[in-house]
């Protein structure tokens, strides 16, 4: 796809590449701890990013999932609903992995975030109870400056309403408020930027079709914005994005796909046109 602009993240490369014997057939490599098990991380070599949108895609325990953990530890993203890529005691793997990753930029910025679908609802939950601490403070400020100025008490309150403003401006009542889709979509309006790399492992676990299509939208918009986005997905809907280029994690090494010659889609679409063929053998 022709690009105006150069992409933010052009390739990643594992130094040094793990190789496997000659003839040695695909799958786990005896001997190596995972994730450098795994026949597409052995391979690995160089992946180059070629479009704004790339998506991974390939069944689960393929390492699409393991890549793009360790692609976020390699390039120090925030993660959003996670205690952060370099403390998270589930993304041990992926650290190592990053460890032998080297990644060449046309510009790094630190802007952008990674986020795994599992761990939105512990931030939803975190943000609820910063907002109940935050009015909390507030009404100690009241009961602790009783007899003060006017503007000593405002002006012990201003931090409490400043972080409380910034979270009304960015989730409006609180993704709590909203459906689990609609406060996923909420999060995105709220953290997309300009210029910015995202990393998200499955966001399509939330939403449904219809706010799939919402964050194709959101992701043409950014895109025009110059973001950048790796996705792991199972979604036929998102992979459909135009331009996009998809990686399939299915077999010995990464490789291109095109979108109608996806599992995911073949069947997809023939089951939707048949039902009825699929579920009488059920």
């Amino acid at each position: 796809m022709p690009m105006d602009t150069p992409l933010l993240l052009r390739s990643l490369t594992l130094q040094p590449p793990v190789q496997t014997q000659p003839g040695q057939m695909p799958g786990p490599t005896p001997g190596l701890a995972y994730p450098f098990n795994l026949a597409v991380i052995n391979r690995l070599g160089t992946l180059a990013f070629e479009a704004p949108v790339t998506f991974l895609v390939g069944e689960n325990g393929s390492g699409k999932s393991t890549l793009l953990e360790a692609l976020a530890c390699a390039c120090g993203l925030p993660a959003i609903g996670s205690e952060g890529v370099q403390r998270d005691a589930s993304l041990e793997p992926a650290r190592r992995l990053a460890d032998k990753m080297r990644l060449a930029w046309s510009k790094r910025n630190h802007r952008g975030f990674f986020l795994r679908a599992e761990d939105f609802f512990g931030y939803a939950r975190r943000l609820s109870q910063m907002k109940s601490e935050f009015e909390q403070d507030l009404r100690t400020v009241d009961s602790e400056y009783q007899g003060r100025s006017a503007y000593a008490i405002n002006l012990a309150k201003m931090p409490y309403r400043h972080e409380l403003g910034d979270m009304q401006q960015r989730y409006g009542s609180g993704l709590e408020h909203a459906s689990h889709g609609e406060s996923f979509l909420k999060l995105f309006q709220a953290r997309f930027v300009p210029e910015g790399l995202y990393l998200l492992d499955e966001p399509e676990a939330p939403l449904s079709p219809v706010r799939q299509l919402a964050l194709i939208s959101m992701l043409k918009q950014m895109v025009e914005q110059k973001a950048q986005f790796i996705i792991a997905t199972h979604s036929p809907i998102l992979m459909a994005y135009p331009g996009a280029v998809i990686l399939s994690f299915d077999g010995e090494q990464i490789h291109p796909v095109a979108y109608n010659d996806l599992e995911h889609v073949q069947l997809t679409r023939a089951f939707l046109q048949n039902p009825e063929s699929y579920l009488r053998h059920l």
